[in-house]
């Protein structure tokens, strides 16, 4: 059984945040770097996620997360 996770930005976002805390990944890659971290037969969907809110892969990640706070300031 294959499991299919429907990628929302909410989710993309989510993941992306995780693997930059986690420094698997840097801000200022660009967002297809994600494509390393998702399996490849959702990429697809992803990439058509991303489009419909105006994100270019080429696009930083640091733009598609945003504000982030800081606890520790």
């Amino acid at each position: 059984m294959v499991t299919i996770t429907r990628y929302s930005l909410d989710v993309i976002v989510t993941e992306a945040r995780d693997l930059v805390s986690r420094g698997v990944l840097s801000r200022h890659q660009p967002i297809y770097t994600l494509c390393q971290y998702i399996p490849q037969r959702e990429w697809e969907t992803v990439e058509r996620e991303l489009e419909r809110h105006d994100y270019l892969l080429r696009d930083r990640i640091i733009d598609l997360l945003g504000c982030e706070t800081w606890d520790n300031d």
